[in-house]
């Protein structure tokens, strides 16, 4: 692995592991430098496929990419599996296939069952996480949390679900900026996550998006959540040096190009 990459800090159950990707160990030039795993932001094809065969040969796993669009659909993963499906979260009980999402803002949640027999990942941007995008109005979390269950059901039929899970870096309390439209969608189905939104004039809030899963999480009975605290270290947008930021980088152009790199949770069974 890379020295600047990030191994979850948690009590992962026996043959899981974790990784989180920064902008650093790849082959990317500007403003893709260096460890940009995003086919779609405008680098050159065979550089993304060089630094995907770097994360491969750094795992010893395939990681499998989705093509996310910030909903709550869940990929089961097989050995079979292609890189491109749309999902925003993927699960699985196959050794050696990593449940991959990439961010440059959005958080990246990882799971597993105490077993170890279950791992997912989920891409949470505020849409995802608050079920926006969902005919039945769940988010993302509750989706993969309920496709953990089946696969974990088919294993030990009468044992509780119990889950461990990793945030990793997303943009900080600080430097989210939100409207109240989002604010509303989350107290639609938890009243008490407007706490979790600071007001900054004009109608804005500055939204504290890990606290935000955790709440999520919490609500579904998951009670060991690590990782992401909402401190200033694990915000993508206010270290440039070490994360890609859409927000930073591309809303407001700035590094100067408009465009920005993406990096990559994996989660996987050895």
């Amino acid at each position: 692995m890379n020295a600047d990459w990030l191994i979850p800090d948690w009590p992962a159950p026996p043959g899981v592991r974790a990784v989180f990707t920064t902008r650093q160990g790849g082959v990317s030039g500007a403003p893709y430098d260096s460890m940009n795993l995003g086919d779609h932001v405008g680098d050159l094809p065979e550089r993304v496929a060089a630094n995907r065969s770097l994360l491969q040969r750094a795992t010893g796993t395939r990681s499998v990419f989705l093509q996310q669009v910030h909903g709550s659909e869940v990929l089961e993963l097989g050995p079979d599996t292609a890189d491109g499906q749309q999902a925003d979260a993927s699960v699985t009980v196959q050794p050696g296939l990593a449940c991959t999402i990439m961010v440059a803002d959005c958080l990246p949640v990882l799971l597993a069952t105490e077993d170890g027999f279950v791992v997912a990942a989920a891409h949470a941007g505020w849409r995802g996480l608050a079920g926006s995008a969902s005919p039945d109005g769940r988010g993302v979390l509750e989706t993969v949390y309920s496709a953990i269950g089946v696969l974990a059901r088919k294993r030990r039929a009468q044992d509780a679900l119990k889950v461990v899970a990793w945030l990793g870096p997303c943009i900080g309390p600080l430097a989210f900026e939100v409207g109240p439209e989002v604010k509303a969608a989350f107290e639609a189905a938890q009243p008490e996550a407007g706490s979790l939104f600071a007001p900054v004039g004009a109608g804005k809030y500055l939204a504290d998006l890990p606290a935000l899963a955790r709440l999520r999480l919490q609500a579904l009975g998951v009670t060991q959540i690590y990782g992401n605290d909402g401190s200033a270290s694990w915000c993508t947008m206010s270290n440039p040096s070490r994360f890609f930021s859409h927000r930073r980088d591309s809303s407001v152009g700035g590094n100067g190009f408009g465009t920005t790199g993406r990096m990559a949770a994996c989660i996987w069974l050895e």
